[in-house]
C-alpha cells in the first residue's frame, strides 16, 4: 500500500483530492536543502517531526545552521514563524504573552506572545532559567497556553524547534527531564563538508539565502499531509517491537533512567511520518531502527558506570537495537 491519490488523465490530483504526500514533501525538502547545504538527513528528520506533530531539539555548537534550519522550514511551508532568544533574564510571560489592563476601558486585553505561531524557534533554550524553560511545557504537550486561568488554543500545525548549546559550554542550564521528554527527537546538524562550506561562502556572499526560498506548500497542505500520516498502518508485530525496544531501555544496566511511555508514542508517530515520506502506507522495522537514536537517546540518563566508561546514550540505544530480534514487517 502506498500513500497516493486518484489522478486525472493529465497526472494531476483530481477534484477535491489531496496531493500525494511524497510529492509535496519532496518540494519542501528541496526548498529547505537549497539553504541547508549537504545535510539531507537533518532536513528529513525535521520534516518527519513536523508531520508527526512533534517538537524538535537541535543540539550543537553555535554557528552550524540550527537557526537557519528552523527559519528555512517555516518559509518552505509558508507558515508563521516566531523566534525567541532565550537569555537568563527571559520571563515566562515573554513567551506565552501577558494580559494588560487598559484604564480607559477598565478591561484586560491579552497580548499574545511568540508562542502563538506555527513554528516557534527557541534559540539557545538552555541559557534560560528552568522556570522560563517550563513555560513551554503546556503548549508543547497540550497545544494551548493558559494565561490568567484562561486556556488559549494554538493553531495547527504547531512545532517548537529548540536549539541548545552542548551542556559543557559556559552559561547553560541543563534541560529538566520532563522538558526533554516532550521533544519528539533530538538531532545535531554537525559541521558541513569542505565542499558544502565552500558553496556556502558563494551562496551567502551577496544576500541571505532565506530570501530566495519560495513557499513550497501552504499551512493547509501541511494539515492534509498530517492527516495522511495518521492513516499509515502499524502492524501488531511492529507495535510490539517498539514496546520491547523502549522497555529494554528501562532494564539496561547502562542506564539509570529509561524511556517513558510518551517515548513509545513518539516513536510510533515518528515512524508513521517516516514511512509516509517514503510513500509507504505501513511502517516497517527499518523505520523504527532509523528513528530509535534521535527519538530515544535524549530522554535517557546514563548509569555512573557507563559515564566512567565514556559511553553515550546514543551508543546504548544503538546496542539495544542491534540486540533486539527484528519482527515480521506485516
Amino acid at each position: 500500500m502506498s500513500l497516493g491519490t486518484h489522478h486525472n488523465g493529465q497526472g494531476h490530483p483530481g477534484p477535491g483530492a489531496a496531493e500525494p504526500l511524497p510529492a509535496a514533501a519532496a518540494r519542501i525538502r528541496q526548498a529547505v536543502e537549497s539553504v541547508i547545504e549537504g545535510k539531507p538527513e537533518v532536513v528529513r528528520m525535521a520534516l518527519t517531526v513536523l508531520l508527526a506533530e512533534g517538537h524538535l531539539l537541535i543540539e550543537d555548537v553555535p554557528g552550524v545552521g540550527k537557526t537557519m534550519l528552523a527559519k528555512a522550514l517555516g518559509k518552505a511551508v509558508d507558515c508563521s514563524v516566531q523566534r525567541v532568544q532565550f537569555t537568563p533574564d527571559l520571563l515566562p510571560g515573554d513567551i506565552t504573552g501577558v494580559s494588560v489592563y487598559h484604564q480607559e476601558t477598565g478591561e484586560f486585553e491579552f497580548n499574545p506572545g511568540p508562542v502563538f505561531a506555527n513554528i516557534v524557534l527557541g534559540d539557545e533554550i538552555n541559557r534560560a532559567s528552568p522556570k522560563t524553560q517550563s513555560a513551554l511545557l503546556e503548549c508543547m504537550e497540550e497545544m494551548q497556553v493558559s494565561v490568567d486561568g484562561t486556556p488559549r488554543p494554538l493553531e495547527r500545525p504547531f512545532m517548537v524547534v529548540a536549539t541548545q548549546n552542548p551542556g559543557d559550554m559556559e552559561g547553560t542550564y541543563p534541560l529538566p527531564e520532563a522538558q526533554r521528554d516532550r521533544f519528539m527527537a533530538r538531532i545535531a546538524v554537525g559541521y558541513p563538508t569542505p565542499q558544502a562550506e565552500l558553496d556556502m561562502i558563494d551562496m551567502h556572499g551577496a544576500d541571505t539565502p532565506l530570501d530566495r526560498i519560495a513557499p513550497a506548500a501552504s499551512v493547509a497542505d501541511v494539515r492534509s499531509m498530517v492527516q495522511q500520516v495518521h492513516t499509515v498502518h502499524v502492524a501488531p508485530g511492529v507495535r510490539r517491537y517498539v514496546v520491547d525496544l523502549v522497555a529494554a531501555t528501562r532494564t539496561s544496566p547502562a542506564l539509570r533512567l529509561g524511556a517513558s511511555p510518551r517515548a513509545t508514542l513518539h516513536l510510533v508517530r515518528a515512524a508513521r511520518a517516516y514511512a509516509a515520506l517514503e510513500g509507504r502506507g505501513y511502517v516497517v522495522p527499518d523505520d523504527v531502527q532509523a528513528l530509535a537514536v534521535p527519538v530515544l537517546a535524549h530522554r535517557l540518563l546514563l548509569a555512573p558506570e557507563a559515564r566512567v566508561e565514556r559511553r553515550t546514550s546514543e551508543q546504548v540505544v544503538a546496542e539495544l537495537v542491534a540486540r533486539l530480534p527484528i519482527p515480521s514487517p506485516r
